[in-house]
């Protein structure tokens, strides 16, 4: 990305994919450090997803504070970005979602683990983080940094952390990476929810994951995705020739 504009795009294009292929609704989030300032991050506006244009994305500091505020209203959980882009030097893009298929194993004992090729990529490790443990009852949504930096905490590592009751966030190193973690999480647990009314199932070996997760960020078969997705949510005119 050469300018702020790019960026803008690709991260209208991000919102569109998460949307369109039901991993957000009228709900959820997604965000990009600033590629000129590591203690920035690109997050738009209130706004749902699928509605989300260039002139909607706003830069924050590392407190959830907009550097131009304005009378636009804001993502009350813009903090769960800011937490997890103080936590982690490595993280360059954060989404946070209620996808269905995955909400599930929040609220039971059945871990969500990887077991199909493609959900690789969402790690070794799926933490579930509840709000309740620390701040008691709530409306359950992350609406304050010190909320935010326990998730984060929960998070440690991993690419991804399950909110009780809640949903997900989940952290990459590329917007690329972190689209193909959301999507392909949902459709893991959908899988998984099929594949356990057969009886047992077969889960990707720690090795497996390794593999997958190695693969560079921009490799042509992961750019391809990236088109694809696009592409199918009608935005593929928004992406650098």
């Amino acid at each position: 990305m050469t300018n702020l504009n790019d960026a803008r795009l690709q991260l209208v294009v991000a919102n569109r994919i998460l949307a369109h292929e039901g991993v957000m609704d009228a709900y959820g989030h997604v965000s990009m450090r600033s590629p000129w300032n590591p203690q920035r991050f690109l997050l738009a506006r209130s706004c749902s997803p699928a509605l989300v244009t260039a002139e909607d994305i706003l830069e924050f500091d590392l407190n959830g504070n907009p550097d131009h505020p304005d009378d636009r209203p804001l993502y009350i959980e813009r903090f769960i970005h800011a937490a997890m882009y103080a936590a982690r030097p490595d993280v360059l893009a954060v989404a946070h979602s209620h996808a269905t298929d995955v909400l599930p194993y929040t609220v039971t004992r059945k871990p969500l683990r990887a077991l199909i090729h493609s959900a690789g990529v969402i790690g070794h490790e799926l933490p579930c983080w509840d709000i309740h443990d620390r701040f008691g009852d709530s409306n359950m949504l992350v609406v304050n940094m010190a909320q935010a930096n326990d998730l984060a905490q929960r998070l440690g590592a991993n690419r991804v952390v399950l909110m009780r009751g809640h949903g997900f966030s989940a952290v990459a190193r590329s917007l690329v990476e972190l689209i193909r973690i959301c999507v392909y999480l949902r459709i893991n647990a959908a899988v998984l929810a099929k594949a356990l009314e057969f009886g047992d199932v077969t889960y990707l070996s720690e090795g497996e994951i390794d593999n997958i997760c190695a693969v560079d960020a921009g490799a042509p078969e992961v750019q391809r995705a990236w088109r694809y997705w696009a592409a199918r949510a009608g935005c593929e005119k928004l992406l650098p020739s």
